[in-house]
């Protein structure tokens, strides 16, 4: 049975990443890349459907223990796990190293104390836990085939199948080392090389060591800004620069609910914001790579600009229920693609102009295509403003005239203009302040509720959106705008939960369903980063500094968030680890460090 999703831990290759549990078990596992079929599904059904369990041995009648304690090795995404058992201590060591060659994953036995009977249970299923592979010996090594796949398990450890599981039992002692790889290669292709996984571990903490090196925050939340980082930096997929949401598909945002998606994608929004955290933090090359990752997946067609492509920038991500999963606690459907890629956000324009603008104000190269997208972009906005959107939140209700989508395609003119002022690009300089004034006033004028003293989450609506946060972060308006305050204001009145989180809009209004789904969700962490953040802009610095610690304490002993937190059932819900839950970690760090708002 699957854990709770805080008690995993991330290992990744920037390619694909690994879900560990704290008993062992790696749950979750694609190969070769995040948006790949899993190996390892147990997360999202049983065991029947793939897992890795990798401890001290146990009756058949109790459950796996759990690590007494675990950690990742300093500042990298080498994990460590270590039991106390009765006969003694031992520690696991997993990790994946980054990739030159075949994708492995790599597990190390080192016995610390005492001598502690071990055992490993290997089930590989291909395709999402429907397919049983064809396990047999070649050469020495143990190999699992289907269709286009194969699976390469290397030991020192003598091994056996029992019940279409491959086992290894084994003793350790004070150190004794005994190592276990699994790589993948495709099928029909020789066989993956023998695995070293002493020097892959030394070469792995070299590299994370020296890309740490990089981070120019020190100030005093760095701990937490690192492994945020270092979270952000697994879920880029090296070869492209593209950035997924999330390394997992529907973990739900509702436990037992319907609210369960694909998130192993490069949505543009949540790609633009990792970069200006990556470059406000010294990550320069990340933010190149994403810059020529976006210029390549839109080319050619950025009128027909997606909130979403593929990591390698492709367009068709068609939505499919996997039937044979029970999902995560019973949650269904399990989903594959996302019938979202194709919605219409016009959101999308300014988070991907405001990130160019950033990478440009930040001294990275100039590159002609970016500024010549930036200026098409304005021009599909110019036409297309107006219409109604399906917004930041994806919502499958109808289309609305979301105030936060308009804001963003204000931002979008703002900075083009920018652009242009500074003599970096040409375009119709006194039409586009024009526009820009055109959209400031239309949101003023059908966005803001008088009464209340609030901007509202779309024109003629009285309901609240926590996007609406954004408003000053974004410039649109100044943080002392009375109407900023009150909204602000606002928002902690109607979409706090009971411990100061934030949700993202009421998912019902009396007999309405707003975006088209049943069920509820949790408070959105990155919603509640940006009331933390919007409480420091306007002067509110140690209720601010209070709420961001706050947030921080829901975090898993490793430092890693989920999407959302459930205030009901007091745990992390969402996919897991969620870019958009630590790069405003980031932000709102770099915010209060500047402002000397922390303790100590």
């Amino acid at each position: 049975m699957a854990g709770r999703i805080e008690d995993y831990a991330l290992i990744g290759d920037m390619q694909t990443a690994a879900l560990v549990c704290r008993d062992g078990t790696v749950d979750w596992l694609c190969l070769p890349r995040f948006d790949s079929h899993a190996i390892f599904a147990g997360l999202l059904g049983t065991e029947e459907h793939g897992f890795w369990r990798l401890g001290p041995a146990y009756a058949s009648d109790q459950q796996p223990p759990t690590a007494a304690r675990r950690s990742y090795r300093g500042d990298s995404l080498i994990l460590e796990s270590e039991w106390d058992t009765q006969r003694g201590t031992v520690r696991v060591t997993d990790f994946m190293p980054p990739r030159d060659g075949a994708p492995q994953l790599i597990r190390i036995v080192e016995g610390v104390s005492g001598r502690v009977p071990m055992r490993s249970a290997l089930r590989m299923r291909f395709s999402y836990g429907r397919v049983v592979p064809w396990v047999h010996k070649h050469e020495g090594r143990t190999v699992a085939v289907a269709g286009p796949d194969s699976v390469w398990f290397d030991t020192s450890a003598e091994t056996y199948g029992k019940s279409l599981t491959t086992y290894a039992d084994f003793t350790v002692a004070p150190g004794d080392r005994i190592a276990f790889t699994i790589s993948w290669q495709p099928s029909h292709k020789e066989p993956p090389p023998l695995p070293e996984p002493e020097q892959s571990l030394e070469a792995t903490e070299d590299f994370w060591r020296e890309w740490v090196d990089h981070c120019t925050y020190h100030g005093p939340y760095r701990e937490a800004v690192v492994r945020s980082l270092i979270t952000l930096k697994a879920l880029t997929y090296a070869p492209t620069g593209g950035i997924v949401a999330a390394p997992t598909t529907s973990l739900p945002e509702d436990i037992g609910g319907v609210r369960n998606w694909d998130y192993r994608y490069t949505w543009l929004r949540d790609a633009a914001i990792t970069l200006s955290s990556l470059l406000r933090t010294g990550y320069r090359e990340e933010a190149r790579a994403w810059r020529e990752w976006l210029l390549r997946a839109v080319a050619g067609d950025p009128e027909n600009l997606q909130i979403m492509y593929g990591i390698a920038g492709e367009r068709e991500l068609g939505e499919a229920e996997l039937d044979w999963l029970p999902g995560f606690e019973s949650s269904t459907p399990v989903r594959v693609g996302n019938g979202a890629a194709h919605q219409l956000q016009l959101d999308v324009y300014g988070e991907v102009t405001e990130a160019l603008h950033l990478a440009h104000m930040t001294g990275l190269a100039r590159n002609d295509y970016a500024s010549l997208l930036q200026l098409k972009l304005i021009r599909y906005l110019e036409d297309h403003w107006q219409e109604p959107d399906e917004g930041i939140w994806e919502v499958r209700g109808p289309r609305r005239h979301f105030v936060h989508s308009k804001v963003m395609a204000w931002v979008a003119v703002d900075r083009t203009i920018k652009l242009i002022e500074s003599g970096d690009a040409d375009g119709p300089l006194e039409r586009w302040r024009e526009l820009r004034d055109d959209i400031h006033r239309d949101v003023c004028d059908k966005g803001f509720d008088k009464e209340r003293n609030t901007f509202t989450q779309s024109y003629g609506s009285k309901e609240l959106d926590a996007s609406l946060l954004l408003i000053p972060q974004m410039g649109f308006l100044p943080p002392d705008d009375k109407r900023v305050i009150g909204t602000i204001e606002a928002i902690q009145r109607e979409l706090s939960t009971s411990d100061g989180f934030i949700l993202r809009y009421p998912t019902t209004s009396g007999d309405e369903n707003v975006d088209g789904l049943p069920g509820d969700e949790g408070a959105f962490l990155a919603c509640s980063f940006w009331m933390a953040d919007d409480l420091a802009m306007i002067g509110r610095v140690d209720e601010a500094r209070k709420l961001f610690e706050k947030l921080l304490s829901l975090r898993n002993d490793l430092g890693l968030l989920a999407e959302e937190w459930d205030p009901r059932l007091q745990r992390q819900v969402g996919n897991f680890p969620q870019a958009f839950s630590h790069v405003p970690l980031i932000d709102t760090a770099l915010r209060l460090t500047a402002s000397g708002a922390y303790g100590g």
